[in-house]
This record gives C-alpha cells, sequence and structure tokens, in this order.
C-alpha cells in the first residue's frame, strides 16, 4: 500500500506524491495544538475559512495556489510565513528564488484573511497559521480531503533566498533528484506554457500524441507565449483528485517532473494505486499535510506575530 511507504522524498507544488512519501514517514515533533485559539481567538478558523472561501470563489485557481504556497513556505526553514515577507534592508525575499518567482501566488490572500482575522482578535493569529488554515480550507473547497490544523506557529524575522532555491524543485527535474530534493506532483492547478513546451514538442517517446498537440495548440514554440496557461489535470482542472494519476499512466502528465512518475521507476506503483483507489489518495494526502505542517514550527517565545504578513513589526 502507498500509505506504508517510507521513503525520504519531499517538497509543491500541490498535491504531491513526494509529500505523501516523504512526510507519512516523518515523526511527530511539534508542540503544537488544534485548539490553541480556543480562547484567545475563537473565531479565528471561522473568520480565515470564510476569507478564503471568498478568494476562490473569485478565482478557483487560487485553491491550488494556497496548498502550494503552504509547501514551498514550510520546506524552506520551516512553517513560519517566511515565503510572505518582502525585500527589506535586512530581509532578501524568498519570492525572487527560481521556483517562485512568477510562479507562486496567493500572497495577497493570506494577507487579506490576516487583516480579517485582526479585526476580530488583533496581534494574536500568526501568518503562518493562516498559511497552514488557508491550504486545508482551500483543499476542502475544491473537494480535496479536509484535516484538523495544528495551531501555534509563530512567524520569522528572516527569509531564505537561498534556501528556497535549492529546497524546492524544478519543472525539469528528474525522478532521482525529485526525490533527493523533496519534489511534488500536481493535481489540481496550471502550469505557463513555458514550463511545459520542451515536453510537449521534443519528448515524442513519453507522452501521448494528441495529449501533445492538444497542448501545442496554446504554446507556441516562440517565446510569445511563455506566460499562457493550461490545466495540470485535463478531466478535473478544478478538483482535487485522483485523474491527475491516471493522466499519467496515459502519458499525459504536463510537466517532465509529473510524468517521471510513472516511467518504469519506484514511483509507478503508488501513481497505480492512487488511480484506482482515490480514497487511500485523499486519507495519505491529508495525513501528508498534516505532517507538513509540524516541520520546524517556531513556538513559545521563538519568532514573532507580525501585524502584517509581508514585513516585520
Amino acid at each position: 500500500m502507498a500509505s506504508n511507504i517510507a521513503s525520504k522524498s519531499s517538497c509543491f507544488s500541490m498535491a504531491s506524491i513526494g509529500i505523501i512519501v516523504l512526510l507519512l514517514s516523518l515523526p511527530c515533533e511539534a508542540h503544537l495544538s488544534s485548539i490553541f485559539y480556543d480562547s484567545t481567538c475563537p473565531n479565528a478558523l471561522a473568520t480565515i475559512r470564510s476569507s478564503i472561501r471568498t478568494a476562490i470563489a473569485r478565482e478557483r485557481r487560487m485553491a491550488a495556489s494556497l496548498i502550494r504556497l503552504h509547501f514551498h513556505d514550510c520546506f524552506v526553514q520551516g512553517c513560519d510565513a517566511s515565503i510572505l515577507l518582502d525585500d527589506a534592508p535586512s530581509i532578501t525575499s524568498e519570492k525572487n528564488a527560481g521556483p517562485n518567482k512568477e510562479s507562486a501566488r496567493g500572497y495577497e490572500v493570506i494577507e487579506e484573511a490576516k487583516t480579517q482575522v485582526e479585526k476580530v482578535c488583533p496581534g494574536i493569529v500568526s501568518c503562518s497559521d493562516i498559511i497552514a488554515v488557508a491550504a486545508r480550507d482551500a483543499s476542502e473547497y475544491v473537494g480535496g480531503p479536509s484535516w484538523t490544523v495544528k495551531l501555534g506557529r509563530r512567524d520569522s524575522t528572516t527569509a531564505s533566498l537561498s534556501l528556497a532555491e535549492s529546497n524546492l524543485p524544478s519543472f525539469r527535474d528528474g525522478l532521482d533528484r525529485l526525490i533527493s530534493r523533496f519534489a511534488s506532483s500536481h493535481t489540481i492547478g496550471q502550469a505557463r506554457c513555458v514550463t511545459f513546451r520542451d515536453r510537449i514538442y521534443n519528448n515524442g517517446s513519453n507522452i501521448d500524441a494528441n495529449f501533445a498537440s492538444t497542448r501545442r495548440r496554446g504554446c507556441p514554440t516562440d517565446n510569445s507565449g511563455d506566460a499562457k496557461l493550461a490545466p495540470l489535470d485535463l478531466v478535473t482542472p478544478n478538483q482535487l483528485d485522483n485523474n491527475y494519476f491516471k493522466n499519467l499512466i496515459q502519458k499525459k502528465g504536463l510537466l517532465e517532473s509529473d510524468q517521471v512518475l510513472f516511467s518504469g521507476g519506484t514511483t509507478d506503483s503508488i501513481v497505480s494505486e492512487y488511480s484506482k483507489t482515490p480514497a487511500t489518495f485523499k486519507s495519505d494526502f491529508a495525513a501528508a499535510m498534516i505532517k507538513m505542517g509540524d516541520i520546524e514550527p517556531l513556538t513559545g517565545s521563538s519568532g514573532v506575530i507580525r501585524n502584517i504578513c509581508n514585513s516585520i513589526n
């Protein structure tokens, strides 16, 4: 069973084999609690949920972006909202890292949720907790699993551009590289033409010909179409479900780093299982997200509660 596999791999973009495989094998040591705000800010979760649902209703793609944002935060110096910090005299923003620049999204959605929470209980709820709750609410809104979010994280006063460059994956990474760098696969969301152009024009042996032809119509060979988008999941692009894995078996993975997960390697059996048993995928995904939220949080007197998420108080 995929849920019993223990392997060193990690990483988001969104729903990920890599995340699941790694995180289910990690011990849970973070001192967090799902009832952390029950007495200090009892309306925190409802306020965040309302704000997140409003944002996704406005743009369904935002669900994938928020899940990815949580991932890209946690795998760079822990779940501490460092990804939200803008450039400042003492900060070199992670937003400028290759895997994030012109790719990571949803910063303003987290900021708006923070603004709404500050109105009901100022100075209490961290930006890092809002990111974690937003990922859960986003998943649930688009048909994915829900889970109990543990809370009590505090926000960092630092960011690490270098760690963001080294810890987060590239869309070109091969399987070994993905596993060593904790990379993920995507069941929901969209990708820019520049990230899959080589695959649809130059990868004849490991891509369905009709799928490649369809994608070429929206992705020209010259760089004029770099920003054009295509869904990562051909069948249910706006749902977090297991159709993505069925696509891989049919050689219809959009990115190289997607299709490599079903290319005769060690992850083939996981893809096969998830394609057949959506309940297993959802259960493993939820468990993995809980564990990801436990990665090196700042608690107690460490870190701060930022007043606004993109800058230090």
